[in-house]
């Protein structure tokens, strides 16, 4: 990602396309505009890869907000790059119906300046981070479709990344699974074995202290001998990743679907991501330090 911010906006209203350029010109971010979305697939056809985040209107002629969502996810050129669905009301189903077609970002009309760049850095940050785990995934081995089971065992941040870099690639779509699996990995060992609550990360993010905490913590003696497990296994006609963790659990029922209360924070959508875009299926189990993520080898997941 260059040092600027590439937002593709489409945008149908003359008015708020005008209010969305005054708020980008700041030279952290470079913006392009289409007034709706077959203009907008006609950019993300010609060069997907320009774009760090999409600023998209649910309501368009000619091809409306969601019709394009879908386009994109079903396009492996662009189905990673992160969506902002921007609407003038958000109820709980349109809300539910734009992250099943695969907008985990929302801004609301009229917009607020601060809420809609904290937005769209977040979403940048997201984008640079699944940029830096398909650049991972691209350095795994690809001997791994000769697996058919193993464990491993880690402690740190970069070794949760480095791991779901190697093991995605004994997966059918390597460039989706690498994300959910590296979304389950980091979480045992910062919410799992660290500790760290939803509320503090919220925190932390805001103040960019997350890493240095996660660090700092890693030294602590309670923490030492803390470890994430993980075992792969290959059978009948699937991949399964048992991932389990030294940790007290957590209430994961709270993070399977979205809670609108929680749609605007800038995190705690790994779970969710990962259920609906990386795995065949996601289960928990006893009091959530256990999670078992399934891959089918017939195909993508569903």
């Amino acid at each position: 990602m260059s040092d600027r911010t590439r937002v593709l906006v489409v945008e149908d209203n003359e008015y708020d396309r005008a209010l969305l350029e005054v708020h980008l010109r700041d030279d952290e971010f470079a913006a392009d505009y289409a007034n709706d979305g077959v203009e907008a697939w006609g950019r993300l056809d010609e060069r997907a890869d320009q774009y760090d985040v999409v600023l998209l209107d649910r309501t368009m002629p000619r091809m409306n907000g969601l019709e394009l969502l879908g386009r994109m996810k079903r396009d492996p050129r662009c189905r990673t790059i992160p969506v902002i669905l921007q609407t003038a009301c958000v109820g709980r189903e349109e809300m539910i119906e734009g992250i099943r077609a695969g907008a985990y970002y929302y801004l609301t009309k009229p917009y607020d300046r601060d809420v809609l760049l904290s937005v769209i850095r977040t979403a940048a940050a997201d984008s640079h981070e699944i940029r830096e785990l398909q650049k991972r995934l691209k350095r795994g081995l690809n001997v791994l479709s000769l697996l058919s089971e193993a464990r491993f065992a880690i402690r740190t941040l970069d070794e949760a990344r480095d791991l779901a870099g190697v093991l995605a690639n004994a997966c059918p779509d390597p460039e989706t699974a690498v994300i959910g699996l590296t979304e389950l990995l980091v979480n045992a060992v910062e919410h799992g074995n660290l500790g760290i609550t939803y509320e503090e990360k919220s925190i932390l993010r805001n103040c960019h202290d997350w890493e240095a905490e996660v660090l700092r913590r890693l030294e602590l003696a309670e923490n030492a001998a803390k470890k994430v497990e993980v075992y792969f296994e290959r059978r009948n006609g699937e991949i399964h990743f048992h991932i389990r963790d030294d940790g007290n659990g957590f209430e994961w029922r709270r993070y399977l679907d979205i809670d609108p209360r929680r749609a605007f924070d800038t995190h705690g959508r790994g779970i969710l991501l990962a259920r609906h875009f990386s795995f065949s299926a996601l289960e928990y189990r006893g009091r959530g330090n256990e999670v078992t993520a399934t891959v089918s080898l017939a195909g993508a997941p569903a």
